[in-house]
């Protein structure tokens, strides 16, 4: 929904985690669990009336978020913070809003989000407890970290990303803009952070992978470099699965 479609409606924004596990993705499928769906069936038991919900972005099925951000429009006169307790009270224990605000009439979610950051979660040098098996995935092995941030020092700017696009995505340009891609430790955990204008469909877990494998076979990041500028699909290294990824956070030219 528009500004043009919505005249006289409060447009609101919210903050959303979700554990992906128990879903086929953020968007909405007929016949399938989706964290779209959910929201927007407690939408409409709030409205009486079905509810358009708008997202920042699309995860794929298993991938958990901690900073997803989406809109809707609404005649509810309470104040905004109020969908907070009233959304999670309806919404199942996997889906939670973190806040609620009222925004510009013509915000929108997607087109107007600047920045998006994932962030993908290892456990490194030991197996995984069964419950850290839907968040992160074991690396029995500690990578070295100075070649994996060398690679993404050569990943910065506007680049592009074809080397790293899964088959079957629809985006029309592979052109990205990448602003960080790295690894840090945090605790007992490893983490590769990338944040960028968008993203190619299975592009982070494609990185992700790609890096590690190159790290492994000890390749130099100018190696690396050339690689990534390839373009060539069959250069890429395992895409990583979707239980270690998280939508981490959103950033909006505009608030």
């Amino acid at each position: 929904m528009t500004r043009e479609e919505s005249p006289g409606l409060r447009n609101i924004r919210l903050l959303l985690a979700y554990d992906g596990t128990g879903f086929s993705g953020w968007q909405r499928q007929k016949g399938r669990r989706t964290v779209q769906g959910e929201i927007e069936e407690a939408l409409r038991r709030m409205h009486g009336k079905d509810v358009r919900l708008t997202g920042s972005g699309r995860t794929d099925a298993g991938v958990h978020a901690a900073g997803q951000a989406a809109n809707f429009y609404t005649g509810m006169s309470m104040d905004a913070g109020r969908f907070v307790p009233a959304l999670n009270g309806l919404l199942p224990p996997d889906v939670r809003v973190l806040d609620a605000r009222e925004t510009l009439p013509d915000f929108h979610s997607r087109f107007d989000a600047s920045m998006r950051t994932y962030r993908y979660y290892f456990i490194q040098g030991r197996d995984a407890l069964p419950h850290e098996r839907r968040y992160a995935l074991p690396l029995r092995r500690r990578p070295r970290l100075d070649l994996l941030n060398g690679y993404g020092r050569e990943l910065l700017g506007e680049r592009d990303c074809s080397v790293f696009a899964g088959a079957g995505g629809g985006s029309l340009s592979r052109n990205r803009r990448i602003r960080t891609a790295y690894f840090f430790v945090e605790g007992e955990k490893l983490v590769f952070e990338i944040s960028a204008n968008a993203f190619l469909w299975k592009m982070v877990r494609s990185v992700g992978g790609t890096m590690l494998r190159c790290e492994a076979e000890g390749m130099s990041p100018a190696c690396f470099a050339a690689l990534a500028a390839s373009g060539e699909r069959r250069l890429a290294g395992p895409t990583l699965p979707p239980s270690g990824l998280w939508l981490w956070k959103i950033e909006f030219y505009r608030e």
